[in-house]
């Protein structure tokens, strides 16, 4: 049995919870990969599916740049943490959308905030590697402006996305595509 000591100086390891925080952030990146990626599929030949399509390949960008922080940092993997991330991603499949079988406009609304919300997370996670960088010379600070930057612009365009999947789905007047969302215009997001 390991003494409180020990396992206090354990738990406040600056190293192992940098391995930790870094862990889960990429756990969430690659659940949020996985929903957009399932989301373009729904969204195939839709006005939203370019819109989703540029949103995926950034959000796997930054799950790659954060994998490259990782190895410069001696971060290791933590296969089980991503596992969860995947775990969590299929059970978000399960949510009560007032329907059994098929996707309802209720699914777009939750999904794009579910996405949104691992966006903000994202944001926080960049400004977090760029105040290490001042005293972590393995860290860029300028990378991490580049990649808070285009999570800001993924944030826009998410909240784009999700304000006309509220209208599709809550306003009865509202033209409805038969797939679900159909965005507004909004520059590129990568």
């Amino acid at each position: 049995m390991q003494n409180k000591p020990e396992r206090s100086r354990r738990a406040s390891d600056p190293d192992r919870l940098l391995g930790l925080y870094l862990n889960d952030h990429l756990a969430g990146a690659g659940a949020g990969v996985a929903l957009l990626r399932r989301m373009t599929r729904s969204h195939r030949d839709t006005a939203a599916e370019p819109r989703l399509v540029d949103l995926a390949e950034a959000v796997t960008a930054d799950r790659d740049s954060l994998r490259e922080i990782m190895t410069a940092l001696d971060v290791p993997l933590r296969h089980r943490r991503m596992l969860l991330g995947v775990l969590a991603e299929k059970v978000g499949r399960l949510k009560l959308n007032g329907r059994l079988i098929s996707r309802s406009p209720l699914s777009d609304v939750l999904e794009l905030e579910a996405i949104r919300v691992g966006v903000e997370g994202k944001k926080e996670l960049w400004r977090a590697l760029r105040i290490m960088s001042r005293f972590d010379p393995r860290i860029d600070g300028e990378a991490m402006g580049r990649l808070l930057a285009r999570a800001e612009r993924q944030a826009d365009a998410l909240e784009t996305l999700r304000l006309t999947a509220v209208e599709g789905a809550f306003d009865a007047r509202a033209h409805r595509s038969p797939r679900g969302v159909t965005p507004r215009p909004h520059p590129r997001m990568t």
